[in-house]
């Protein structure tokens, strides 16, 4: 996976926005104004939100995922994109980041989320 790929991925989830409120390097990605996602420049990472006890199962199996670099090490993790883990296990990662932030929003904002989600056309 590249970082034109990363990119488009994380936009295609419902609701996604990239931002940069860090400086104008830093891609991070929200939704409803809460980050999921953040890609830096450098060495091709991403920074992904990850349940405290997956975190630590993920870091103890797969050397490239570290504690979140910049981030809460509890809930964050690194995972350097070097080839090393498979672009669907990364997905993976990138739909529990964002799965997780919707969660913990509003009932109305996880509502309009749904209907989003209904009414996205399929890409070909």
């Amino acid at each position: 996976m590249d970082r034109e790929q990363l990119f488009a991925y994380c936009l295609s989830k419902p609701g996604s926005e990239e931002t940069y409120p860090f400086d104008m390097t830093t891609a991070v990605f929200k939704v409803m104004n809460k980050m999921f996602a953040l890609i830096g420049t450098g060495e091709l990472s991403i920074n992904l939100k990850c349940e405290p006890s997956h975190a630590e199962a993920l870091r103890s199996l797969i050397p490239a995922v570290r504690p979140g670099y910049h981030m809460n090490k509890t809930h964050w993790n690194t995972v350097i994109i070097d080839g090393s883990i498979p672009d669907d296990q990364i997905v993976d990662m990138i739909d529990h980041s964002y799965d997780l932030v919707v969660k913990g929003l509003r009932a109305r904002d996880r509502e309009y989320l749904a209907h989003l989600t209904s009414t996205q056309q399929p890409v070909d």
